[in-house]
């Protein structure tokens, strides 16, 4: 069972991205500080260099042969001076010099490189030096043959960046159960809205299907609340169709049933035998209309909960074998029924609904052609459609109800109207399903009713 909230996916989603930016930015900060601490260090060495030169100057100059001495006075060391600073202990030794005469060490200082260490080019060079890299400075003086050389541990920068990093990081570290904190009650806020439309929707009572108010919802959140109210106004009209629906069949299963009950008193009254057979007879037609009812309620029940799955049908075949069906009440109502037109029609649809269509629209044509009356069925396609049109000699329907006969329970107030009213009805949602089109018009011979369904050609 997932026991996860949207406030807890929504956290997990940002959390590491605020994660994630905060090493990028620290990655960064390590980068633009290691390059600008190395650009200010090397200025320092080059302003050193210059500071040292102009020391030694007169020394180097008037004694230029004399050899190799340590300078003190000028050592980085800085024994007498760290009693001012502790923490200059750790820069002590990361300092060196050295004053090169005619390629010879002339001056030195006490953390300087031994002599087999040679003169480096001149400007910025990186060397190993003692397990240690070091970055060195050299500045030749121009117009002798001097080179004033600068070395610098290249530890002390990386400690340097290290230290400013990590007293960033601490702060940082601490920031992030607040951040994480605030990033919640953020969520929590901003999903406040929601938790008030879900309270809405689980406090109300199952016959409430009003919509509910979206005038106050966040722009993000219009189109939940709108498509939210379109399916309780959807929700509501199927209410009520399914009540009316449950209403109109029991009224109409009433009926036969009353007629049944009336139908036995009056056998168990009647002494006559011939009217005992007639009563019988009477007790068979309502039956039998009662179990027409109850089919066409389960076929209407069968097309809504029916799952589609569309296959290739071919249409000819499909109508005859529904022809053949018929076959036994074609016969001894004398109909003339003929099927024609293009056997290869084929289309794309369920193909069970399909053939309860068909049934439906040919029970219809048979139910209400006279005796020794005609029947057309023409297959063809047109335009990326498969058309079946079914033709028939019976009594019609009038231009200003062929809208309404697609009502459940509507019946043509004629002499010739018969039946529960569910067939053509049956037809519409069935038609609905298959995304197919049904017109009702007059067939050529100027009688009867003439019924084009169209669907999509495979």
């Amino acid at each position: 069972m997932n026991n996860s909230t949207l406030t807890r996916n929504l956290f997990l989603r940002i959390a590491p991205v605020v994660v994630v930016t905060i090493v990028v930015i620290a990655a960064f900060a390590f980068n633009s500080a290691t390059r600008e601490i190395n650009n200010i260090y090397d200025a320092q060495l080059i302003d050193d260099a210059n500071v040292i030169w102009s020391l030694l100057r007169r020394p180097l100059e008037k004694n230029p042969g004399h050899g190799a001495k340590q300078i003190d006075d000028i050592d980085f060391n800085m024994d007498n001076q760290l009693a001012f600073n502790e923490d200059a202990d750790d820069y002590a030794d990361a300092h060196m010099f050295r004053a090169w005469v005619d390629g010879n060490i002339r001056f030195y200082s006490s953390t300087a490189f031994l002599s087999d260490v040679p003169q480096q080019k001149v400007g910025f060079t990186t060397l190993v030096y003692g397990g240690e890299d070091w970055r060195v400075y050299s500045l030749p003086i121009p117009n002798t043959t001097i080179v004033i050389e600068l070395g610098e541990k290249i530890a002390l920068r990386e400690t340097l960046v290290s230290n400013i990093l990590l007293n960033l990081f601490f702060p940082l570290l601490m920031l992030v159960p607040v951040i994480g904190f605030l990033i919640w009650l953020g969520i929590n806020s901003g999903l406040r809205t929601i938790h008030g439309v879900v309270r809405q929707i689980r406090t109300r009572s199952p016959d409430d299907l009003s919509a509910i108010p979206v005038e106050g919802l966040p722009r993000d959140l219009l189109p939940l609340g709108r498509s939210i109210n379109q399916l309780l106004e959807k929700l509501a009209q199927s209410l009520t169709l399914e009540r009316r629906f449950s209403d109109l069949a029991a009224h109409q299963l009433r009926t036969p049933q009353a007629s049944v009950k009336l139908l036995l008193q009056m056998l168990g009254n009647s002494d006559n035998e011939h009217e005992r057979q007639a009563i019988v007879a009477d007790l068979v037609a309502s039956n039998n209309h009662a179990t027409h009812l109850i089919e066409q309620l389960l076929r209407l029940a069968r097309v809504s909960h029916h799952p589609l799955n569309p296959t290739s049908v071919m249409v000819y075949h499909l109508v005859a074998s529904v022809l053949a069906e018929f076959g036994n009440i074609i016969t001894s109502r004398e109909l003339d029924v003929v099927l024609e037109g293009d056997e290869k029609v084929e289309v794309k649809t369920d193909e069970s609904l399909m053939r309860l269509l068909v049934t439906n629209l040919l029970d219809n044509a048979i139910k209400y052609t006279p005796v020794g009356g005609k029947i057309r069925v023409s297959i063809s396609s047109e335009d990326g459609f498969g058309q079946v049109s079914i033709s028939d000699s019976g009594p019609g329907i009038p231009l200003h109800e062929r809208e309404a006969v697609f009502q459940r329970f509507y019946r043509l107030n004629t002499l010739h109207s018969e039946g529960a009213g569910l067939g053509l009805a049956i037809v519409a949602d069935t038609a609905d399903r298959l995304s197919a089109t049904v017109e009702l018009s007059t067939p050529r011979w100027s009688k009867g009713l003439q019924v084009d369904l169209r669907l999509l050609a495979n």
